[in-house]
């Protein structure tokens, strides 16, 4: 953070304190019948799942503002492998550990 003080860094913190305590808020004032709804219900169960894939692919194949394919993608291809064979998570885990190693180690 180099462009900002210590009172811009402690404002940025206030706001987002604040933010949260609102969307806190307007969840519990969220009627129950509307929290009923199947359409509810659904995009409840699927959207933590949207926002860590999203955050998953901005992990692996973002560097900057760039889209950079390199031993991070071998990783994640070795770990969906896995997952299709229906790999225990610690081999899941290994897997994608040691491709990644082993694409940056050839100098990839």
């Amino acid at each position: 953070m180099s462009g900002m003080n210590g009172a811009h860094v402690w404002l940025a913190i206030g706001l987002t304190v604040a933010g949260c305590y609102l969307v806190k808020l307007i969840g519990l004032l969220v009627p129950a019948q509307t929290l009923e709804r199947p359409l509810v219900q659904r995009l409840a169960a699927l959207l933590p799942v949207a926002l860590l894939a999203a955050l998953t692919a901005q992990q692996t194949f973002g560097t900057g503002t760039a889209v950079t394919l390199d031993a991070r993608a071998a990783g994640v291809a070795a770990a969906a492998l896995a997952l299709v064979l229906r790999a225990p998570f610690l081999v899941v885990v290994g897997a994608a550990v040691l491709v990644t190693a082993g694409v940056r180690a050839l100098g990839g």
